[in-house]
Protein backbone atom coordinates (compact mmCIF):
# COMPACT_ATOMS: atom_id res chain seq x y z
CA UNK A 1 0.00 0.00 0.00
CA UNK A 2 1.40 3.66 -0.76
CA UNK A 3 2.57 5.13 2.37
CA UNK A 4 0.81 8.69 1.92
CA UNK A 5 -2.74 6.48 1.80
CA UNK A 6 -1.80 4.67 4.63
CA UNK A 7 -0.26 7.56 6.97
CA UNK A 8 -4.02 8.93 5.81
CA UNK A 9 -6.23 5.45 7.03
CA UNK A 10 -3.65 5.63 10.60
CA UNK A 11 -4.60 9.85 10.81
CA UNK A 12 -8.22 8.82 10.43
CA UNK A 13 -8.22 5.45 12.52
CA UNK A 14 -6.69 7.54 15.13
CA UNK A 15 -8.92 10.75 15.30
CA UNK A 16 -11.68 8.57 15.31
CA UNK A 17 -10.67 6.15 18.48
CA UNK A 18 -10.00 9.53 20.36
CA UNK A 19 -12.55 11.34 19.36
CA UNK A 20 -15.21 9.13 21.17
CA UNK A 21 -13.47 9.91 24.65
CA UNK A 22 -13.21 13.60 23.79
CA UNK A 23 -17.29 13.63 23.25
CA UNK A 24 -17.69 11.48 26.34
CA UNK A 25 -15.98 14.29 28.25
CA UNK A 26 -17.23 17.57 26.27
CA UNK A 27 -20.46 15.54 27.41
CA UNK A 28 -19.26 15.67 30.70
CA UNK A 29 -18.35 19.18 31.14
CA UNK A 30 -21.29 20.58 29.77
CA UNK A 31 -23.69 18.47 31.97
CA UNK A 32 -21.76 19.84 35.13
CA UNK A 33 -20.29 16.49 35.68
CA UNK A 34 -16.60 15.74 37.54
CA UNK A 35 -13.51 15.39 35.38
CA UNK A 36 -10.03 14.99 35.50
CA UNK A 37 -9.41 19.24 34.72
CA UNK A 38 -11.67 20.22 37.29
CA UNK A 39 -9.17 21.19 39.73
CA UNK A 40 -7.38 23.47 37.49
CA UNK A 41 -10.25 25.25 35.85
CA UNK A 42 -12.72 25.81 38.21
CA UNK A 43 -10.82 28.07 40.33
CA UNK A 44 -10.19 29.61 37.43
CA UNK A 45 -13.71 30.14 35.77
CA UNK A 46 -15.01 31.20 39.43
CA UNK A 47 -12.68 34.03 38.74
CA UNK A 48 -13.09 35.55 35.44
CA UNK A 49 -17.28 35.47 36.62
CA UNK A 50 -16.39 36.95 39.15
CA UNK A 51 -14.14 40.14 37.85
CA UNK A 52 -16.68 39.96 35.24
CA UNK A 53 -19.52 40.29 36.60
CA UNK A 54 -21.19 37.61 35.17
CA UNK A 55 -23.62 35.42 37.32
CA UNK A 56 -23.07 32.17 35.35
CA UNK A 57 -25.89 30.67 37.06
CA UNK A 58 -28.58 32.27 35.37
CA UNK A 59 -30.39 30.47 32.89
CA UNK A 60 -31.17 31.61 29.44
CA UNK A 61 -34.00 31.71 26.57
CA UNK A 62 -32.95 31.15 23.64
CA UNK A 63 -33.61 34.63 22.89
CA UNK A 64 -31.52 35.54 25.80
CA UNK A 65 -28.47 33.46 24.30
CA UNK A 66 -28.74 34.93 20.93
CA UNK A 67 -28.60 38.62 22.65
CA UNK A 68 -25.44 37.25 24.42
CA UNK A 69 -24.13 36.00 21.35
CA UNK A 70 -24.11 38.99 19.20
CA UNK A 71 -22.92 41.64 21.65
CA UNK A 72 -20.06 39.95 22.39
CA UNK A 73 -19.09 39.54 18.70
CA UNK A 74 -20.41 43.15 17.98
CA UNK A 75 -17.61 44.42 21.01
CA UNK A 76 -14.85 42.10 19.62
CA UNK A 77 -15.70 43.88 15.74
CA UNK A 78 -14.88 47.25 17.04
CA UNK A 79 -11.65 46.61 19.30
CA UNK A 80 -10.50 44.72 16.05
CA UNK A 81 -11.06 47.60 13.92
CA UNK A 82 -9.51 49.63 16.26
CA UNK A 83 -6.56 47.64 16.25
CA UNK A 84 -5.72 46.54 12.70
CA UNK A 85 -6.47 50.24 11.47
CA UNK A 86 -3.81 51.63 13.90
CA UNK A 87 -1.13 49.26 13.93
CA UNK A 88 1.84 51.56 12.75
CA UNK A 89 1.53 53.38 16.43
CA UNK A 90 1.19 50.32 18.89
CA UNK A 91 3.78 48.17 20.12
CA UNK A 92 5.06 44.86 19.00
CA UNK A 93 5.49 45.67 15.42
CA UNK A 94 9.29 45.12 14.85
CA UNK A 95 9.20 44.81 10.94
CA UNK A 96 7.38 47.67 10.77
CA UNK A 97 4.06 46.63 9.04
CA UNK A 98 2.03 49.29 7.89
CA UNK A 99 -1.81 49.91 8.95
CA UNK A 100 -4.91 48.14 7.09
CA UNK A 101 -7.22 50.20 5.28
CA UNK A 102 -10.76 50.52 6.66
CA UNK A 103 -11.99 47.90 4.09
CA UNK A 104 -9.27 45.73 4.29
CA UNK A 105 -9.85 45.63 8.20
CA UNK A 106 -13.37 45.30 8.30
CA UNK A 107 -13.21 42.19 6.06
CA UNK A 108 -10.51 40.85 8.38
CA UNK A 109 -12.51 41.86 11.29
CA UNK A 110 -15.54 40.03 10.03
CA UNK A 111 -13.88 37.13 8.81
CA UNK A 112 -12.17 36.33 12.23
CA UNK A 113 -14.77 37.27 14.12
CA UNK A 114 -16.97 34.33 12.19
CA UNK A 115 -14.60 31.56 12.33
CA UNK A 116 -13.86 32.07 8.73
CA UNK A 117 -10.67 33.49 8.39
CA UNK A 118 -10.85 34.39 4.75
CA UNK A 119 -7.16 36.31 4.27
CA UNK A 120 -7.03 39.27 1.93
CA UNK A 121 -3.66 40.17 3.52
CA UNK A 122 -0.21 37.90 3.97
CA UNK A 123 0.90 37.70 7.35
CA UNK A 124 4.81 38.89 6.57
CA UNK A 125 4.25 42.12 5.14
CA UNK A 126 0.23 43.31 6.16
CA UNK A 127 -0.31 42.80 10.24
CA UNK A 128 2.25 43.13 13.19
CA UNK A 129 2.85 40.74 15.93
CA UNK A 130 0.06 42.59 17.76
CA UNK A 131 -1.98 42.15 15.12
CA UNK A 132 -1.61 38.43 14.91
CA UNK A 133 -2.07 37.85 18.84
CA UNK A 134 -5.48 40.03 18.70
CA UNK A 135 -6.45 37.53 15.72
CA UNK A 136 -5.17 34.54 17.57
CA UNK A 137 -7.30 35.75 20.51
CA UNK A 138 -10.51 35.69 18.15
CA UNK A 139 -9.29 32.35 17.10
CA UNK A 140 -9.93 30.84 20.28
CA UNK A 141 -13.38 33.01 21.38
CA UNK A 142 -14.90 32.60 17.60
CA UNK A 143 -14.34 28.54 18.48
CA UNK A 144 -15.92 28.25 21.91
CA UNK A 145 -18.70 30.67 20.02
CA UNK A 146 -19.27 27.84 17.89
CA UNK A 147 -19.43 25.26 20.48
CA UNK A 148 -21.21 27.14 23.07
CA UNK A 149 -24.09 27.72 20.28
CA UNK A 150 -24.28 23.79 19.52
CA UNK A 151 -24.47 22.97 23.42
CA UNK A 152 -27.79 25.44 23.48
CA UNK A 153 -29.12 22.58 21.01
CA UNK A 154 -27.75 19.89 23.13
CA UNK A 155 -29.60 21.41 26.26
CA UNK A 156 -33.09 21.57 24.08
CA UNK A 157 -33.06 17.97 23.80
CA UNK A 158 -32.04 16.59 26.82
CA UNK A 159 -35.13 18.00 28.57
CA UNK A 160 -39.04 16.79 27.91
CA UNK A 161 -39.98 20.63 28.29
CA UNK A 162 -38.18 23.83 29.22
CA UNK A 163 -37.63 27.35 28.38
CA UNK A 164 -34.21 27.43 30.35
CA UNK A 165 -31.27 26.16 28.09
CA UNK A 166 -28.39 26.91 30.48
CA UNK A 167 -25.77 29.93 30.30
CA UNK A 168 -24.51 30.93 27.04
CA UNK A 169 -21.14 32.74 28.61
CA UNK A 170 -20.62 29.42 30.79
CA UNK A 171 -20.89 27.62 27.73
CA UNK A 172 -18.62 30.15 26.10
CA UNK A 173 -15.70 30.18 28.88
CA UNK A 174 -15.80 26.08 29.04
CA UNK A 175 -15.51 25.73 25.39
CA UNK A 176 -12.37 27.91 25.75
CA UNK A 177 -10.47 26.78 28.92
CA UNK A 178 -11.58 22.78 29.11
CA UNK A 179 -11.57 21.94 25.30
CA UNK A 180 -9.97 24.71 23.25
CA UNK A 181 -7.14 25.51 25.66
CA UNK A 182 -5.52 21.75 26.51
CA UNK A 183 -5.93 20.78 22.81
CA UNK A 184 -3.93 23.52 21.47
CA UNK A 185 -1.12 23.23 24.07
CA UNK A 186 -0.66 19.23 22.81
CA UNK A 187 -0.93 20.59 19.00
CA UNK A 188 1.97 23.27 19.66
CA UNK A 189 3.82 20.92 21.70
CA UNK A 190 4.46 19.68 18.72
CA UNK A 191 5.09 22.04 16.08
CA UNK A 192 7.55 23.30 18.85
CA UNK A 193 9.29 20.37 18.88
CA UNK A 194 9.41 20.03 15.00
CA UNK A 195 10.82 23.12 14.88
CA UNK A 196 8.06 26.10 14.41
CA UNK A 197 9.23 29.41 15.90
CA UNK A 198 7.85 30.80 18.77
CA UNK A 199 9.20 34.47 19.21
CA UNK A 200 8.49 38.24 19.14
CA UNK A 201 11.84 39.49 17.54
CA UNK A 202 11.46 40.58 13.81
CA UNK A 203 13.01 39.27 10.70
CA UNK A 204 16.08 36.79 11.01
CA UNK A 205 18.85 36.87 8.13
CA UNK A 206 19.93 33.99 6.65
CA UNK A 207 22.60 32.87 3.80
CA UNK A 208 21.08 30.97 1.17
CA UNK A 209 22.50 28.27 -0.50
CA UNK A 210 23.56 30.27 -3.53
CA UNK A 211 25.09 32.91 -0.85
CA UNK A 212 23.14 35.61 -0.85
CA UNK A 213 21.55 37.26 2.39
CA UNK A 214 17.93 36.33 2.86
CA UNK A 215 15.38 38.01 5.47
CA UNK A 216 12.89 35.80 7.07
CA UNK A 217 9.75 36.12 8.87
CA UNK A 218 8.97 34.37 12.33
CA UNK A 219 6.96 35.13 15.30
CA UNK A 220 4.74 33.75 18.09
CA UNK A 221 4.05 30.68 15.28
CA UNK A 222 4.07 28.17 17.20
CA UNK A 223 0.86 29.91 19.42
CA UNK A 224 -1.24 30.88 16.59
CA UNK A 225 -1.18 27.69 14.25
CA UNK A 226 -2.47 24.97 16.77
CA UNK A 227 -5.50 26.74 17.53
CA UNK A 228 -6.31 27.75 13.73
CA UNK A 229 -6.74 24.25 13.24
CA UNK A 230 -8.43 23.33 16.51
CA UNK A 231 -10.86 26.04 16.51
CA UNK A 232 -11.38 25.24 12.88
CA UNK A 233 -10.51 28.54 11.93
CA UNK A 234 -7.34 28.09 9.16
CA UNK A 235 -6.45 31.94 9.23
CA UNK A 236 -2.70 31.80 8.24
CA UNK A 237 0.85 33.63 10.42
CA UNK A 238 2.41 33.55 6.77
CA UNK A 239 0.73 34.40 3.05
CA UNK A 240 1.75 30.84 2.33
CA UNK A 241 -0.50 29.22 5.51
CA UNK A 242 -0.16 26.09 6.00
CA UNK A 243 2.26 25.43 3.09
CA UNK A 244 4.67 27.77 4.50
CA UNK A 245 7.44 25.52 5.82
CA UNK A 246 7.32 27.55 9.58
CA UNK A 247 3.62 26.88 9.88
CA UNK A 248 3.83 23.10 8.59
CA UNK A 249 7.73 21.53 8.97
CA UNK A 250 7.02 18.01 8.59
CA UNK A 251 4.89 15.18 7.42
CA UNK A 252 4.27 14.76 11.06
CA UNK A 253 3.24 18.15 11.73
CA UNK A 254 1.24 18.21 8.65
CA UNK A 255 -0.52 14.67 10.27
CA UNK A 256 -0.72 16.43 13.46
CA UNK A 257 -2.57 19.69 12.06
CA UNK A 258 -5.40 17.51 10.08
CA UNK A 259 -5.67 15.58 13.04
CA UNK A 260 -6.25 18.92 15.15
CA UNK A 261 -9.38 19.92 12.49
CA UNK A 262 -11.21 16.57 12.73
CA UNK A 263 -10.93 16.04 16.46
CA UNK A 264 -13.13 18.55 17.80
CA UNK A 265 -16.13 18.29 15.09
CA UNK A 266 -15.83 14.47 15.28
CA UNK A 267 -16.11 14.52 19.09
CA UNK A 268 -19.00 17.04 19.10
CA UNK A 269 -21.05 14.09 17.28
CA UNK A 270 -20.30 12.00 19.69
CA UNK A 271 -21.03 14.32 22.74
CA UNK A 272 -24.61 15.42 21.10
CA UNK A 273 -24.88 11.55 21.62
CA UNK A 274 -23.62 11.05 25.30
CA UNK A 275 -25.33 14.72 26.34
CA UNK A 276 -28.96 13.56 25.46
CA UNK A 277 -28.44 10.00 26.17
CA UNK A 278 -28.83 8.45 22.78
CA UNK A 279 -25.69 7.22 21.23
CA UNK A 280 -27.51 5.19 18.57
CA UNK A 281 -28.61 9.01 16.82
CA UNK A 282 -25.01 9.82 16.94
CA UNK A 283 -23.62 7.23 15.34
CA UNK A 284 -26.57 7.62 12.57
CA UNK A 285 -25.10 10.99 12.17
CA UNK A 286 -21.32 10.37 11.64
CA UNK A 287 -22.08 7.85 9.05
CA UNK A 288 -23.94 10.38 7.11
CA UNK A 289 -21.24 12.67 7.73
CA UNK A 290 -18.74 10.03 6.86
CA UNK A 291 -19.77 8.70 3.70
CA UNK A 292 -20.42 12.07 2.75
CA UNK A 293 -16.77 12.58 3.09
CA UNK A 294 -15.26 9.79 2.11
CA UNK A 295 -17.65 10.58 -1.38
CA UNK A 296 -15.68 13.51 -1.60
CA UNK A 297 -12.00 12.60 -0.45
CA UNK A 298 -11.78 9.43 -2.11
CA UNK A 299 -12.07 10.73 -5.73
CA UNK A 300 -9.97 14.02 -4.86
CA UNK A 301 -7.32 11.65 -3.86
CA UNK A 302 -6.97 9.69 -7.10
CA UNK A 303 -7.12 12.54 -8.86
CA UNK A 304 -4.07 14.60 -7.78
CA UNK A 305 -2.38 10.76 -7.08
CA UNK A 306 -3.18 10.50 -10.91
CA UNK A 307 -1.88 13.57 -12.45
CA UNK A 308 -2.95 15.63 -15.48
CA UNK A 309 -3.44 13.39 -18.51
CA UNK A 310 -2.14 16.04 -20.72
CA UNK A 311 1.38 16.07 -18.82
CA UNK A 312 1.90 12.38 -19.59
CA UNK A 313 0.59 12.51 -23.23
CA UNK A 314 3.96 14.80 -23.32
CA UNK A 315 5.83 11.87 -22.51
CA UNK A 316 7.26 13.99 -18.87
CA UNK A 317 6.87 11.87 -15.76
CA UNK A 318 3.90 12.19 -13.83
CA UNK A 319 4.57 9.42 -11.23
CA UNK A 320 4.38 12.01 -8.71
CA UNK A 321 1.28 13.28 -9.59
CA UNK A 322 -0.30 16.62 -9.81
CA UNK A 323 3.06 18.30 -8.10
CA UNK A 324 2.06 21.86 -9.64
CA UNK A 325 1.17 24.58 -6.39
CA UNK A 326 2.36 21.31 -3.71
CA UNK A 327 4.85 20.39 -1.66
CA UNK A 328 7.25 17.57 -2.27
CA UNK A 329 7.19 16.72 1.81
CA UNK A 330 3.43 15.96 1.90
CA UNK A 331 2.73 14.67 -1.59
CA UNK A 332 -0.04 14.45 -3.74
CA UNK A 333 -2.30 12.42 -1.75
CA UNK A 334 -1.97 14.04 1.58
CA UNK A 335 -2.24 16.97 -0.30
CA UNK A 336 -5.29 16.50 -1.97
CA UNK A 337 -6.74 14.99 1.59
CA UNK A 338 -6.25 18.23 3.32
CA UNK A 339 -7.78 19.87 0.28
CA UNK A 340 -10.86 18.23 1.49
CA UNK A 341 -10.64 17.74 5.34
CA UNK A 342 -10.12 21.61 5.37
CA UNK A 343 -13.26 22.12 2.95
CA UNK A 344 -15.76 19.88 5.05
CA UNK A 345 -14.89 20.69 8.14
CA UNK A 346 -14.79 24.67 7.30
CA UNK A 347 -11.47 24.93 8.50
CA UNK A 348 -9.64 26.90 5.34
CA UNK A 349 -6.12 26.07 6.27
CA UNK A 350 -4.01 25.31 3.11
CA UNK A 351 -0.99 23.01 2.59
CA UNK A 352 -1.21 22.91 -0.99
CA UNK A 353 -2.25 25.66 -3.66
CA UNK A 354 -5.79 24.77 -4.64
CA UNK A 355 -5.59 27.03 -8.00
CA UNK A 356 -3.48 24.47 -8.91
CA UNK A 357 -5.44 21.43 -8.05
CA UNK A 358 -7.41 18.89 -10.85
CA UNK A 359 -10.57 20.88 -12.12
CA UNK A 360 -12.83 17.97 -10.50
CA UNK A 361 -10.94 18.26 -7.27
CA UNK A 362 -11.57 22.30 -7.11
CA UNK A 363 -15.31 20.44 -7.77
CA UNK A 364 -15.07 18.46 -4.71
CA UNK A 365 -13.86 21.24 -2.86
CA UNK A 366 -16.62 23.60 -4.11
CA UNK A 367 -19.24 20.88 -2.79
CA UNK A 368 -18.06 20.06 0.23
CA UNK A 369 -18.45 24.04 1.11
CA UNK A 370 -21.40 23.96 -0.75
CA UNK A 371 -23.10 20.93 1.44
CA UNK A 372 -21.97 22.75 4.27
CA UNK A 373 -23.27 19.60 6.62
CA UNK A 374 -20.41 16.67 6.72
CA UNK A 375 -18.58 17.00 10.32
CA UNK A 376 -18.25 21.59 9.79
CA UNK A 377 -16.29 23.23 11.79
CA UNK A 378 -16.46 23.24 15.56
CA UNK A 379 -20.16 22.92 16.69
CA UNK A 380 -21.07 24.81 13.60
CA UNK A 381 -21.44 21.38 11.92
CA UNK A 382 -23.86 20.26 14.40
CA UNK A 383 -25.66 23.05 13.71
CA UNK A 384 -25.83 22.80 9.85
CA UNK A 385 -26.48 19.08 10.20
CA UNK A 386 -29.56 20.17 12.64
CA UNK A 387 -30.99 22.16 9.96
CA UNK A 388 -30.87 19.01 7.14
CA UNK A 389 -32.48 16.55 10.01
CA UNK A 390 -35.73 18.81 11.02
CA UNK A 391 -35.69 19.26 7.49
CA UNK A 392 -35.62 14.95 6.56
CA UNK A 393 -38.02 14.82 9.58
CA UNK A 394 -40.65 16.67 8.04
CA UNK A 395 -40.24 15.00 4.53
CA UNK A 396 -40.27 11.82 5.99
CA UNK A 397 -43.61 12.80 7.75
CA UNK A 398 -44.97 13.70 4.75
CA UNK A 399 -44.11 10.51 3.13
CA UNK A 400 -46.02 8.23 5.73
CA UNK A 401 -49.01 10.23 6.50
CA UNK A 402 -47.98 11.19 9.82
CA UNK A 403 -47.34 14.10 12.47
CA UNK A 404 -43.81 14.97 11.94
CA UNK A 405 -41.93 14.47 15.31
CA UNK A 406 -38.39 14.96 16.64
CA UNK A 407 -37.00 14.40 20.23
CA UNK A 408 -40.47 13.98 21.28
CA UNK A 409 -41.52 17.44 20.00
CA UNK A 410 -43.83 18.03 16.33
CA UNK A 411 -42.14 20.10 14.36
CA UNK A 412 -45.00 22.40 12.87
CA UNK A 413 -44.98 25.58 10.19
CA UNK A 414 -42.77 27.80 12.24
CA UNK A 415 -40.21 25.42 12.21
CA UNK A 416 -39.77 24.47 9.00
CA UNK A 417 -40.17 28.36 7.91
CA UNK A 418 -37.22 28.47 9.87
CA UNK A 419 -35.21 26.12 8.68
CA UNK A 420 -35.75 26.24 4.80
CA UNK A 421 -34.93 29.75 5.09
CA UNK A 422 -31.60 28.79 6.68
CA UNK A 423 -31.08 26.08 3.96
CA UNK A 424 -32.01 28.14 1.43
CA UNK A 425 -29.68 31.13 2.63
CA UNK A 426 -26.53 29.25 1.97
CA UNK A 427 -27.22 28.94 -2.10
CA UNK A 428 -28.36 32.29 -2.43
CA UNK A 429 -24.96 33.96 -0.73
CA UNK A 430 -22.47 32.08 -2.69
CA UNK A 431 -25.06 32.22 -6.37
CA UNK A 432 -26.13 36.09 -5.81
CA UNK A 433 -23.14 37.29 -5.12
CA UNK A 434 -21.22 35.24 -7.99
CA UNK A 435 -23.77 36.65 -10.29
CA UNK A 436 -23.15 40.71 -9.55
CA UNK A 437 -19.13 39.74 -9.67
CA UNK A 438 -19.39 38.54 -12.93
CA UNK A 439 -21.88 40.79 -14.18
CA UNK A 440 -19.86 44.20 -12.94
CA UNK A 441 -16.48 43.02 -14.04
CA UNK A 442 -14.74 46.21 -13.71
CA UNK A 443 -15.10 45.95 -10.04
CA UNK A 444 -15.14 41.21 -9.64
CA UNK A 445 -13.72 39.89 -12.24
CA UNK A 446 -11.06 42.48 -13.39
CA UNK A 447 -8.51 41.18 -10.64
CA UNK A 448 -8.55 37.22 -12.26
CA UNK A 449 -5.16 35.98 -13.04
CA UNK A 450 -7.26 33.40 -15.27
CA UNK A 451 -9.61 33.39 -18.00
CA UNK A 452 -12.58 31.40 -19.10
CA UNK A 453 -14.09 28.55 -16.95
CA UNK A 454 -11.54 28.51 -14.36
CA UNK A 455 -11.47 32.60 -13.76
CA UNK A 456 -15.21 31.60 -13.10
CA UNK A 457 -14.38 28.82 -10.72
CA UNK A 458 -12.24 31.73 -8.94
CA UNK A 459 -14.96 33.65 -8.40
CA UNK A 460 -17.22 31.02 -7.39
CA UNK A 461 -15.26 29.43 -4.93
CA UNK A 462 -14.23 32.83 -3.19
CA UNK A 463 -18.08 33.15 -2.06
CA UNK A 464 -18.63 29.87 -1.21
CA UNK A 465 -15.42 30.08 0.79
CA UNK A 466 -17.18 33.25 1.90
CA UNK A 467 -20.68 31.59 3.06
CA UNK A 468 -18.96 28.32 4.32
CA UNK A 469 -17.27 30.12 6.85
CA UNK A 470 -14.28 28.18 5.07
CA UNK A 471 -11.67 30.69 3.83
CA UNK A 472 -9.31 29.04 1.88
CA UNK A 473 -9.51 30.28 -1.71
CA UNK A 474 -8.24 29.22 -5.49
CA UNK A 475 -5.70 32.23 -4.88
CA UNK A 476 -5.49 33.33 -8.61
CA UNK A 477 -7.61 35.99 -7.57
CA UNK A 478 -6.72 39.63 -6.65
CA UNK A 479 -8.78 40.07 -3.75
CA UNK A 480 -7.58 43.31 -1.48
CA UNK A 481 -9.81 45.59 -3.01
CA UNK A 482 -12.85 47.71 -1.93
CA UNK A 483 -15.33 45.24 -4.05
CA UNK A 484 -13.70 41.37 -2.95
CA UNK A 485 -13.27 43.37 0.81
CA UNK A 486 -16.63 44.48 0.88
CA UNK A 487 -19.06 42.09 -0.78
CA UNK A 488 -17.61 39.07 0.64
CA UNK A 489 -17.46 40.99 4.24
CA UNK A 490 -20.84 40.94 4.08
CA UNK A 491 -21.75 37.25 2.87
CA UNK A 492 -19.30 36.50 6.09
CA UNK A 493 -21.38 38.03 8.71
CA UNK A 494 -24.70 36.48 6.87
CA UNK A 495 -23.43 33.55 6.21
CA UNK A 496 -22.16 32.81 9.83
CA UNK A 497 -24.95 33.91 12.18
CA UNK A 498 -27.71 32.82 10.68
CA UNK A 499 -27.07 29.31 10.51
CA UNK A 500 -26.44 29.63 14.24
CA UNK A 501 -29.45 32.30 15.05
CA UNK A 502 -31.95 29.54 13.24
CA UNK A 503 -30.85 26.65 14.63
CA UNK A 504 -30.82 27.98 18.42
CA UNK A 505 -34.55 29.44 17.49
CA UNK A 506 -35.77 26.43 16.46
CA UNK A 507 -34.39 24.28 19.47
CA UNK A 508 -35.99 26.91 21.53
CA UNK A 509 -39.21 26.83 20.07
CA UNK A 510 -39.17 23.04 20.40
CA UNK A 511 -37.83 22.71 23.97
CA UNK A 512 -41.09 24.70 25.26
CA UNK A 513 -43.27 22.27 23.21
CA UNK A 514 -44.97 19.27 25.28
CA UNK A 515 -43.30 15.96 25.23
CA UNK A 516 -44.48 13.20 23.51
CA UNK A 517 -43.63 9.93 24.24
CA UNK A 518 -42.43 7.28 21.87
CA UNK A 519 -44.69 5.21 20.25
CA UNK A 520 -45.32 2.72 17.53
CA UNK A 521 -46.28 5.45 15.12
CA UNK A 522 -43.12 7.45 16.34
CA UNK A 523 -40.61 7.96 12.69
CA UNK A 524 -37.38 7.07 14.42
CA UNK A 525 -34.42 9.24 13.56
CA UNK A 526 -31.68 6.81 14.74
CA UNK A 527 -31.65 4.22 11.97
CA UNK A 528 -30.09 3.89 9.32
CA UNK A 529 -32.89 4.43 6.85
CA UNK A 530 -33.50 7.78 8.74
CA UNK A 531 -29.59 8.06 7.74
CA UNK A 532 -30.21 8.03 4.10
CA UNK A 533 -33.10 10.17 4.01
CA UNK A 534 -30.97 13.28 5.77
CA UNK A 535 -28.29 12.19 3.26
CA UNK A 536 -30.57 12.39 0.05
CA UNK A 537 -32.15 15.93 1.10
CA UNK A 538 -28.37 17.20 1.63
CA UNK A 539 -27.82 16.09 -1.80
CA UNK A 540 -31.03 16.91 -3.48
CA UNK A 541 -30.93 20.59 -2.21
CA UNK A 542 -27.22 20.96 -3.50
CA UNK A 543 -27.81 19.47 -6.61
CA UNK A 544 -31.05 21.88 -7.72
CA UNK A 545 -28.76 24.94 -6.10
CA UNK A 546 -25.35 24.64 -7.60
CA UNK A 547 -25.28 22.37 -10.44
CA UNK A 548 -25.71 25.08 -13.30
CA UNK A 549 -23.18 27.22 -11.45
CA UNK A 550 -19.99 24.18 -11.12
CA UNK A 551 -21.28 22.95 -14.84
CA UNK A 552 -19.97 26.62 -15.76
CA UNK A 553 -16.89 26.15 -13.98
CA UNK A 554 -15.04 23.07 -13.03
CA UNK A 555 -17.20 21.14 -14.98
CA UNK A 556 -16.44 22.65 -18.19
CA UNK A 557 -13.06 23.27 -17.68
CA UNK A 558 -12.81 19.36 -17.53
CA UNK A 559 -14.02 18.80 -20.75
CA UNK A 560 -12.21 21.30 -22.08
CA UNK A 561 -9.15 19.43 -21.63
CA UNK A 562 -10.55 16.51 -23.61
Amino acid sequence: MNTEILGIIVMFGFTLLLAIPLGKYISKVYVGDKTILDFIFNPLERFIFKVSGINAKHEMTWKEHIAALLTINLLWFLMSMAILMHMEYLPLNPDGNPNMSADLAFNTSISFLVNCNLQHYSGETGISYLGQVWLMFLQFVTAGIGIASATVIFKAFREKTTTQLGNFYNYFLKSCTRILLPISLLIAAVLLLEGTPMTFEGKDKIVSQEGTEVEVSRGPVAAFVPIKHVGTNGGGFFGANSAHPLENPSYLTNMTEMFAQFIIPMAMIFAFGFFIRKKKFAWMMFSVMTIGFLLLSVPTILMEMNGNPAITQMGIDNSLGAMEGKEIRFGAAASGFWSIVTTVISTGSINSMHDSAMPLSGLTQMIAMMTNAFYGGVGAGVLNFFVFIILAVFISGLMVGRTPEFMGKKIEAREMKIAMIIALTHPLLILVSTALATSFPQYGASTLNNPSFHGFSEILYEYTSSAANNGSGFEGLGDNTAWWNITTGFVLLLGRFLPIIGPIAIAGLLAQKKFIPEGEGTLRTDTSTFGLMVFAVIAIIAALAFFPALALGPIAEYFSMK
